[in-house]
């Protein structure tokens, strides 16, 4: 196998992967907040956080990875300003923060399975604040101070505040405006004071008085109780980047008593990794647009969920995704392609890889493509060629689309090509009434009835189906 290297967002270098417990893997991944649903472009995150998972599973490591739940502390800016998103929803559902958490915490995970992410430790932000309260007793007297709202950060008190954003020359802090009492912009709470007179639905005592943590901390508290400082890698979405992780890295180096960011592991990780955007021009990606996209609005439109997945997985996590209803489509009738070629193997027991020279060239291409900073382009192109190599036993072949599918996460053997039909929810003919449909139609040209079968065609068409002839395994069709 090839050398695993992975792109450090801290260094912005390549860097082969060594980990910190031998034969083990370490992952954080920051997770939602769950005041709403979750839209497609947040689910990139996941997708690729997921990859990164299997990959090191791929080469051998025992793997622990977290996806954190954000039920409190994070406001309606990243910058220390507005309400919290939790309790600002609560009130404008009339329930209670608690129960919005749990709704859209299942919901958020009901998304995952869907997107065939394996399973991951999901510890809620709530579940620790006693130990974010130590936190701040252990930073306090050093690297923090006392404003009327809170206990604030003071990020002039480690060293090398914002080398990840690369503050300095990249436009990485300017959405922060300086208030009032601050020392620096960018210091951020550590502790938020419920105002006089006010009450929350989730607040604690504290040596700062009643209120909060802040969104920043609960990240350095659980990676360390979790996974132990420092461990292998900590990912998030490329906007993360600017101020979520170098606060988060701050906290680490005060907590940890560590020096400058020359040595990656005083960040608390020793590699930072980034997803890029998914952009989408017809401004639906917003929740503030009303029906913003997620991924129950592409179930209902037909979509198989997987068909998603692939769309991310043919893009590098470090490129930008551009989300379009063709490019889902194209991506759909890729993954079909392939649960076809795989129908041919699919009654067969895999047996252990055996070498195979039809597939030498294949797999090598497949390892050294993911073993390079994720490269799932490259690796689904090998993936293909596997699928199309002839003339080798089934049970071999079976096994290498197993051991490839097994980091590409697309489930091509439990899939169905009757499943990946495109079926909107909206549509008022039923599959039975097409397939019955269909069959009266073959039945007609068998017998060189054009005239019935361009009939059963039109009628169909009016109906929002579209038959495929060509399809060589069967007509196959979509709504």
């Amino acid at each position: 196998m090839s050398e695993l290297k992975l792109f450090n967002s801290l260094t912005r270098e390549i860097e082969p992967f060594v980990p910190v417990h031998e034969g083990e893997a370490r992952v954080y991944s920051c997770g939602p907040t769950v005041y709403n649903y979750q839209h497609i472009g947040n689910m990139r995150a996941y997708v690729f956080a997921d990859t990164l998972g299997r990959t090191l599973q791929y080469k051998g490591y025992k793997l622990t990875h977290v996806i954190n739940i954000t039920d409190v502390g994070h406001l309606t800016s990243d910058a220390d300003e507005g309400e919290d998103k939790m309790e600002k929803m609560a009130a404008t559902q009339g329930k209670s923060a608690w129960d919005i958490a749990a709704f859209y915490q299942a919901d958020f995970e009901n998304d995952l399975a869907r997107l065939g992410i394996q399973k991951k430790q999901h510890p809620r932000a709530t579940e620790y604040v006693e130990e974010m309260i130590e936190w701040g007793k252990a930073m306090a007297d050093k690297h923090c101070y006392e404003l009327d709202s809170g206990l604030y950060f003071d990020i002039s008190t480690v060293a090398d505040y914002g080398r990840l954003a690369r503050a300095v020359t990249e436009e990485g802090e300017g959405r922060i405006e300086k208030l009032e009492g601050k020392r620096n912009a960018g210091d951020f709470a550590i502790w938020r004071k419920t105002p006089e007179g006010e009450t929350r639905q989730m607040e604690w005592d504290s040596p700062w008085g009643k209120g909060a943590p802040g969104w920043h901390l609960e990240c350095s508290v659980m990676g360390e109780k979790l996974l132990g400082f420092p461990f292998d890698i900590h990912t998030g979405g490329i906007d993360h980047r600017e101020i979520h992780h170098p606060n988060e890295i701050a906290q680490n180096q005060a907590f940890c008593g560590c020096g400058g960011l020359s040595e990656a592991r005083n960040s608390g990780a020793n590699i930072w990794m980034h997803n890029n955007f998914l952009v989408e021009r017809s401004g639906k990606m917003s929740k503030s647009s009303g029906e913003f996209l997620r991924l129950q609005l592409l179930v209902d439109k037909g979509f198989h969920p997987l068909s998603y997945r692939l769309m991310c997985l043919q893009a590098h996590y470090r490129s930008e995704l551009e989300f379009s209803w063709e490019g889902l489509e194209a991506a759909l009738t890729r993954l079909k392609r392939m649960v076809i070629a795989v129908e041919r193997v699919k009654d067969v027991v895999s047996e252990p890889m055996a070498e195979h020279q039809k597939f030498a060239a294949p797999l090598a291409k497949f390892d050294e493509a993911i073993s390079d900073d994720l490269g799932t382009p490259v690796a689904l192109t090998a993936l293909e060629e596997a699928l199309a190599v002839k003339k080798v036993a089934p049970e071999i072949k079976r096994a290498v689309i197993e051991h490839m599918d097994a980091v590409l996460g697309l489930n091509l053997f439990g899939l169905t090509r009757e499943e990946l039909r495109i079926r909107p929810v909206s549509a008022e003919i039923t599959e039975d009434e097409i397939e019955d449909a269909l069959a009266r139609r073959k039945a007609a040209r068998a017998e060189k009835d054009f005239a019935t079968s361009d009939a059963i065609r039109d009628e169909l068409i009016a109906k929002g189906v579209d038959v495929m002839d060509g399809d060589p395994l069967g007509w196959e069709w979509k709504l």
